[in-house]
């Protein structure tokens, strides 16, 4: 299988092509015949790929794309998730190469090439990855568990309306384990397994002066400007030693033990590296806690978008009537992203001067989520990765979040594995997204092992 795997790269390639050059954006109403496009190629590619029935399933925004493969009802079944949907390219002017005109480029991290796409590796490239494994197993009668798909396009805005799909067709959906391909490995030559993800609360901020814009020569220093009360409020919620200042914020964080923080600093880093890949001097965050931890099992809140005034071309002396921004929050166990919403939005009106009004709006948000380690599933990737690497796998936390997790496990009962293969520096989510050529096919190659081994260990 590993030779008929290898022989195809070249098609697989051409195939992951043409899903990435539709833009499916789903922040982006403009692209919603986009979004339907991409459902019906990943439909089409699981019907070739030989699965049994593929189906675009509505939802009251962007459709599910649902697919199986029973061969034996006394088999275990692994539900396989994903999306279709894509962050927006924006800013297009700093790729190197249009969004979505996938170019394969080598670069020092990836010398054997890599492909630059929106959704290289978030999360098209990924779940192609599945799809075409599932070919190679059922091309050589080597599928050995049943297998679910279920890819949506609402990962990116917060599948606010997966919720009611899963809701409403568990029997559809019932399974063993479910397997996730949207996460990282350490490195080439270190392979590892997430054990976990951060939560996410995710939050948009006004604050309004006065009824209009103002000349600021006429009313500067005699009204207060949003920008400038923003711009303190927002510093304001940071201590000097990176600790979020929100009222209640970390009353229900676990804190790891000292072997459990051991543990997941035995992994492979480079400080140096780490500060050169990002053209960084030196590193911040919450005092008392390493790089590592402070990307994983720490909390954080960050601004991801400020606006307001002028800021197009030349110079307009104006007094904004309006400022904003968009906040968010990475979780860890066991915060509530609903509670830690509620409080974001009490404290941040309450330290609003009298100058201003303010206004917060929650956008989305999820849970955190840990695997544990001694399940059948996280034994099946271990063992999958180990034999594909020739390499021990590291248990790693994840610093993302997929939030839709915590829901599978609420409404199904089922526990996720998280099998990704990307790089942190894959830069996902910025402009040159990239996913390496042997990250892909290394994917390919090991998630048949997945199958064989959780097989194996649930039995």
């Amino acid at each position: 299988m590993k030779e008929y795997i290898q022989a195809n790269q070249q098609r697989y390639l051409d195939e992951l092509f043409d899903f990435l050059r539709i833009p499916s954006v789903s922040a982006d109403s403009r692209h919603q015949p986009d979004m339907l496009r991409a459902a019906e190629y990943i439909k089409e590619k699981l019907l070739q790929a030989g699965l049994d029935k593929a189906e675009i399933c509505p939802t009251a925004g962007h459709p599910v794309v649902y697919a199986e493969k029973i061969v034996n009802p006394e088999w275990p079944t692994i539900l396989v998730y994903g999306h279709y949907d894509v962050q927006p390219a924006d800013p297009v002017e700093l790729w190197h190469t249009s969004p979505f005109e996938p170019v394969i480029r080598t670069t020092e991290i990836h010398p054997k090439g890599a492909i630059f796409a929106r959704g290289a590796c978030d999360d098209k490239g990924q779940i192609y990855m599945h799809v075409k494994a599932i070919e190679a197993m059922l091309k050589h009668d080597a599928l050995t568990c049943n297998v679910k798909i279920m890819f949506e396009g609402e990962e990116e805005v917060g599948s606010a309306n997966l919720a009611t799909f899963v809701a409403e067709n568990k029997e559809k959906l019932k399974a063993d384990i479910i397997l996730i391909s949207d996460t990282s490995i350490i490195g080439h030559d270190v392979p590892s397994v997430e054990t976990g993800l951060r939560g996410l609360a995710y939050m948009e901020v006004e604050v309004e002066g006065p009824n209009r814009d103002l000349h600021s020569g006429v009313y500067g220093g005699a009204v207060a400007n949003p920008i400038n009360v923003l711009s303190k409020m927002i510093a304001s919620l940071h201590d000097e030693d990176g600790r979020i200042t929100v009222k209640g914020f970390y009353d229900k964080v676990v804190e790891l033990s000292a072997e459990e923080r051991d543990a997941l600093e035995a992994a492979p880093f480079n400080l140096e590296d780490y500060k050169k890949d990002l053209g960084i001097a030196e590193v911040s965050g919450e005092k008392g806690y390493t790089t590592r931890e402070r990307a994983s099992i720490r909390p954080t809140l960050d601004v991801n978008g400020i606006w307001g005034g002028y800021t197009g071309e030349g110079s307009k002396t104006v007094l904004p009537s309006k400022a904003f921004a968009k906040i968010s929050m990475r979780l860890v166990p066991d915060q509530d992203w609903n509670e830690i919403s509620d409080l974001f939005m009490q404290h941040f009106t309450a330290i609003a001067p009298p100058t201003v009004k303010v206004k917060v709006k929650p956008h989305h948000g999820g849970q955190p989520y840990v695997t544990p380690t001694d399940s059948p599933g996280y034994l099946a990737a271990f063992k999958a990765m180990q034999e594909s690497f020739g390499k021990t796998p590291v248990p790693t936390r994840g610093g993302g979040s997929i939030p839709i997790v915590s829901l599978f496990e609420k409404e199904l009962g089922l526990k996720s594995i998280l099998l990704g293969f990307g790089l942190d520096s894959d830069a996902l989510h910025s402009p040159n997204e990239h996913y390496g050529i042997v990250n892909f096919m290394k994917g390919i190659e090991t998630i048949p092992l997945f199958y064989k081994y959780f097989r194996e260990n649930f039995q």
